[in-house]
């Protein structure tokens, strides 16, 4: 049976209370690493820290966060495409793209890790993705537009991967030079 109290909805309105945990920026080791498949005695951990990885990603404010983002070297992120009122929450735990579509969509992105810097980027369209949710339980859903999108940016973060390593070498360092610059004076 599902515990009531471990649902992605839960988890996301205990972000009202909670203190947001710190976004990592490059060059943190972090952010380059392969993730670490969750395993079932992580859970406890992660459901402890999920509201301030909540918190972290609404004040930013963005629309996804991968653990890797804010130092943990798993695989698992968060997605949340809605707005204040209207919050719809995602947990994928273990979350892998089992399908995708030939047809390419070019948005603009941005990154949480990469504050202000955004770029366009070529990615399929539809992508099928597998998951865990937070009980356990295998989830798999075609997504397409945005969600595809952000689905495909967190799952790179997972295997170190930065949206600007989808750009030619010399926009990628055109804004992570920018960014650095802006880091520093800040």
């Amino acid at each position: 049976m599902t515990n009531p109290a471990l649902t992605d909805a839960a988890f996301s309105a205990a972000s009202d209370t909670a203190a947001p945990l710190n976004i990592l920026t490059p060059p943190h080791p972090v952010l380059r690493q392969k993730a670490r498949l969750v395993k079932p005695e992580d859970m406890a951990e992660i459901q402890k820290i999920l509201p301030g990885m909540f918190a972290a990603m609404y004040q930013a404010p963005g629309i996804g966060l991968a653990a890797p983002q804010v130092g943990l070297s798993q695989r698992f992120v968060l997605i949340d495409l809605g707005e204040k009122d209207t919050r719809d929450p995602m947990i994928l735990i273990n979350p892998e793209i089992v399908a995708e579509t030939e047809e390419m969509s070019t948005r603009e992105e941005g990154c949480l890790s990469l504050p202000s810097q955004y770029a366009e980027v070529v990615r399929p369209e539809k992508v099928r993705v597998r998951w865990q949710n937070i009980s356990g339980q295998v989830q798999e859903r075609d997504v397409d537009g945005l969600l595809a999108t952000c689905v495909q940016h967190e799952l790179d973060h997972l295997d170190g991967v930065l949206f600007v390593d989808h750009l030619s070498a010399l926009r990628r360092n055109m804004i992570l030079r920018r960014l650095a610059k802006d880091l520093k004076r800040n």
